[in-house]
């Protein structure tokens, strides 16, 4: 029998088994430092993680709490700014081997984000603080995670506003729009992972979370989801979570 575990300690992992070895991981605030932390100490030591604040290759020796800590500098091979560290993204040898891990208020079926607004842009119900670098990540990384939690307000068939690119309108348009090919690669939710088609670049879901119920999943995004090819998630294994709770996040600082 596995070891209970929550739902956000899940995601992380989920992610973390995304990250490789020869991957530079562009890191935001909250769970994708986790992800991205618990990556370098398990599967993807070799990896490189950066911060648009200007930490590149920070080891992150303690977990901060956001990408303006200080502690993002601790260790780093690099203290800079915000041009150079977004020079990653943009370099044609860097730019295709980064991975930016990015979250948003909504998620459409082709992976466009919303982390601006709910309602109308000139008078909307709720304004967010901003995406920070999240426009040009999308824009420009190799391969993009999104986290967003999953429920019909999220998942939405047509965005409120659109603030970073994914897939655009399916099939080539990203291509059309003159943006880097890699796009979102997986979306991690507290219910499911989910992947998109190589040809037109729609949803479908590859795997589930324990406890959770297909049927319910669908039900609950704002558009048709595929989820015939869906099958139960690997659960974290004991060393995942130890590494994860005593290692990664041992303050409890973001999984709690």
């Amino acid at each position: 029998m596995s070891e209970p575990f929550r739902p956000n300690e899940l995601m992380a992992i989920a992610a973390a088994r995304e990250i490789k070895d020869s991957d530079i991981v562009f890191c935001g605030t909250g769970l994708s430092i986790v992800a991205a932390r618990t990556a370098k100490k398990m599967y993807a030591p070799k990896s490189i993680i950066f911060f648009e604040t200007g930490a590149i290759d920070s080891p992150l020796w303690d977990l901060p709490m956001f990408v303006a800590d200080s502690r993002v500098m601790a260790g780093a091979a690099i203290h800079t700014g915000l041009i150079d560290a977004f020079s990653m993204l943009q370099n044609k040898k860097t730019g295709p081997r980064t991975v930016s891990i990015l979250g948003g208020a909504q998620i459409d079926q082709f992976g466009n984000l919303n982390s601006t607004c709910i309602g109308n842009y000139a008078s909307p119900s709720v304004r967010f603080a901003g995406s920070g670098g999240a426009s040009d990540a999308a824009s420009l990384a190799g391969r993009i995670i999104v986290f967003i939690k999953h429920d019909r307000t999220r998942f939405v068939e047509k965005l409120d506003y659109l603030k970073s690119p994914g897939w655009m309108e399916g099939g080539t348009s990203r291509c059309s729009e003159g943006l880097r090919l890699g796009g979102i690669a997986v979306v991690i939710t507290d219910k499911c992972v989910i992947r998109f088609r190589e040809s037109e670049k729609s949803m479908y879901v590859s795997d589930y979370f324990p406890g959770c119920d297909v049927r319910s999943i669908a039900e609950d995004t704002g558009f048709e989801l595929d989820i015939s090819q869906a099958r139960k998630i690997r659960p974290p294994g004991p060393e995942e979570l130890r590494i994860l709770r005593e290692e990664v996040d041992s303050e409890k600082l973001i999984i709690s």
